[in-house]
């Protein structure tokens, strides 16, 4: 006969491991922080050492606690698929897709209705957040990565990059009144910030974009304008564009939507190369055919966008800056 810990205190030790939170364990199983204590001290009794590091924090596993969490992960897996399977009705477990909160909220979720159409027996759940989360870990069943490289999981799948534009609203423009001739004129108007939670030095900020565009045209001055406007999240500086507050360097991506029914317009032709958007399924999964199903379902709904004057720089590198004038609006 099998000789195996009691079921609670495998299911308390899976889910702290998998949060790294006792607290948030508790949230999901329903009892009480307290209770969860109880079971993975019972557990660790039983293996007779620490399953977790708890000082100094965070949490963490032990090297016990490492090598325990994968089996027990990857069982319960087991356990659910195969009653799910047997199961009558056949209710199936949300796909998670972990999704950078930007792109989750401005691409991701508009487009949740087309993937219904195609695929109404998967349902998703949505995990939006800026954090790198652990596959590994059972965190996610896929992540969708913003990088400029390719992340270096073993199976990863580019399914679009994107360029980077000043956008705002029209309504902007229209109340000045005057047309943008050159990239010195969006000084006009106030400029707006957000943070690069990756510290990228060569992030697509403004810093970068006027360094691009005097490269072009020398006489574009520094700017310290007081009216611009800094946010720490990305989504709040696109809430205060289409809000007509200013102009900010956006994804292409990110903000399609907007621009291709004239919420946003773009407010110069010059852009900067941005990131890729990667596919990374949970290695070894027992959902890969639902994974395939969203990685085909991302790229049907991806609309092809036109060439831009960021595409064509590089053949134009030879050319001199009056080649590149010729993407730019004339003086």
């Amino acid at each position: 006969m099998r000789k195996l810990p009691p079921l609670g205190s495998l299911r308390a030790f899976e889910s702290v491991a998998r949060h790294m939170s006792f607290k948030t364990a508790a949230a999901e199983l329903g009892v009480t922080p307290t209770a969860i204590s109880h079971q993975i001290r019972l557990l660790e009794e039983i293996c007779g050492q620490p399953l977790f590091r708890r000082r100094p924090r965070p949490l963490a596993l032990s090297v016990a606690g490492a090598q325990l969490f994968p089996v027990i992960r990857d069982g319960f897996d087991t356990f659910a698929t195969a009653i799910d399977q047997a199961s009558a009705r056949r209710t199936r477990r949300a796909l998670r897709v972990t999704s950078p909160n930007a792109f989750a909220s401005r691409w991701l979720v508009p487009r949740l209705p087309k993937w219904r159409e195609a695929y109404p027996k998967i349902p998703l759940e949505i995990i939006g957040t800026d954090a790198v989360l652990d596959l590994k870990a059972g965190s996610a069943d896929v992540a969708i990565r913003y990088a400029r490289r390719m992340p270096p999981e073993a199976v990863v799948q580019e399914i679009f990059r994107d360029t980077f534009f000043p956008v705002c609203s029209p309504e902007l423009l229209e109340k000045d009144g005057r047309r943008i001739e050159r990239a010195v004129d969006l000084l006009r108007f106030p400029l707006i910030h957000f943070d690069w939670m990756n510290r990228d030095p060569d992030a697509p900020t403004w810093s970068q974009w006027m360094a691009t565009a005097r490269s072009i045209d020398p006489g574009i001055p520094k700017s310290d304008n007081a009216w611009d406007l800094s946010f720490r999240e990305e989504l709040h500086a696109i809430d205060a564009v289409v809000a007509g507050q200013g102009i900010a360097i956006c994804s292409d991506v990110v903000v399609g939507r907007e621009l291709a029914c004239g919420t946003l317009v773009k407010a110069h032709p010059l852009g900067l190369p941005g990131y890729g958007f990667y596919l990374v399924p949970a290695p070894d999964h027992l959902r890969q055919p639902d994974i395939e199903a969203f990685s085909a379902w991302m790229k049907s709904v991806a609309e092809p966008r036109p060439t831009t004057a960021v595409d064509l720089l590089p053949a134009l590198a030879g050319t001199g800056r009056r080649g590149i004038r010729a993407l730019l609006p004339s003086k």
